[in-house]
């Protein structure tokens, strides 16, 4: 009898100790992805800065090109004018990159579980998918950074994330005022997370199957286990980062156009997503309208999504998660 007890007490103990795991499991990859995110966006958030400038055709700096507007932002605001914005960039991406990447995670099972897919299909969907959601929870944080960030000094209309909320709030129809642009977004942050995440696993799985010995080595806490070379996951990563950018762009000008909102003098024509796509297009054509400041963001994009990857694969090995 006491060894049936025992017997049968051992599965009940296993699998609750299986479910600690799992849940200590969740909050490592959780710290994982906070990190990975602060990281890439600490490194390029003058970048992040300058493009919203460009983007939105700011007055003060519409005339200039992209390293005339880095060189001109210190000369006219000071050096901490290029982190204008970063305040409200910081706080948005720690939830951002955990929610991204961890529901990357829960969407695959879920995908292949359901659906039944597997393979490069199911990663580009679950990608697509981790990145609505971050950004449908993220997005008046958003919203907030975008309006500080484009504030030039001396013309300061928010003094600060907090007032910035309120004035939104009392000045542009309740909650729904920090929801401006929330289309394009949506339709732009699929193919963009999509693609990116897509990019990443296709040429990750690629190398690791062609070339194991070349670009590959045993993962810091599980030697069964191949892992990329950090540079060449800062390139896979850099990669995923510039193609997905390219596709994605036009609908990323007419999302920052859309929650300038008031703060711009042509407002009015900048209400749809469809009108804002057609009103920047006959203003500015395609290469200094719709895909203005697009080298700036390669530059942006490239280093963000290398570090983003690389930190994420690297704190997954020290935390031992492989």
């Amino acid at each position: 009898m006491q060894r049936a007890a025992l017997g049968a007490a051992l599965p009940t103990h296993s699998s609750g100790w299986h479910r600690g795991s799992r849940r200590c499991s969740s909050a490592a990859f959780s710290g994982t992805y906070c990190v990975a995110g602060c990281c890439a966006k600490t490194t390029t958030a003058p970048l992040d800065r300058v493009k919203i400038l460009l983007q939105a055709h700011n007055h003060h700096y519409k005339h200039l090109g992209v390293f005339s507007t880095l060189c001109a932002v210190p000369k006219k605001e000071g050096y901490l004018g290029l982190y204008k914005g970063n305040g409200a960039m910081m706080i948005r991406i720690f939830p951002y990159g955990a929610i991204q990447f961890m529901a990357f995670d829960q969407y695959k099972k879920v995908i292949k579980k359901h659906l039944g897919i597997s393979g490069h299909v199911h990663r580009l969907m679950a990608g697509s998918m981790a990145g609505i959601t971050a950004v449908i929870c993220t997005y008046p944080l958003d919203m907030v950074r975008v309006r500080l960030a484009f504030q030039v000094k001396g013309e300061h209309k928010y003094m600060g994330i907090i007032h910035a909320f309120k004035m939104i709030y009392t000045k542009e129809g309740g909650f729904s005022g920090f929801y401006r642009g929330l289309m394009p977004t949506v339709v732009g942050m699929a193919p963009y997370a999509g693609f990116s995440f897509f990019t990443f696993g296709t040429l990750k799985s690629i190398g690791l199957a062609q070339a194991p010995n070349l670009l590959g080595r045993p993962s810091l806490d599980n030697p069964d286990v191949l892992v990329l070379k950090t540079h060449i996951n800062l390139l896979c990563g850099g990669i995923a980062g510039a193609i997905a950018q390219t596709i994605s762009y036009p609908l990323d000008v007419t999302r920052r156009r859309m929650q300038l909102g008031a703060v711009l003098p042509d407002s009015e024509k900048c209400l749809t997503m469809v009108q804002t796509l057609k009103y920047v297009y006959q203003q500015h054509g395609i290469r200094r309208g719709l895909y203005r400041g697009l080298s700036l963001n390669y530059i942006r994009c490239i280093p963000s999504q290398a570090v983003a990857f690389t930190t994420y694969e690297l704190m997954k090995q020290f935390l031992r998660l492989n």
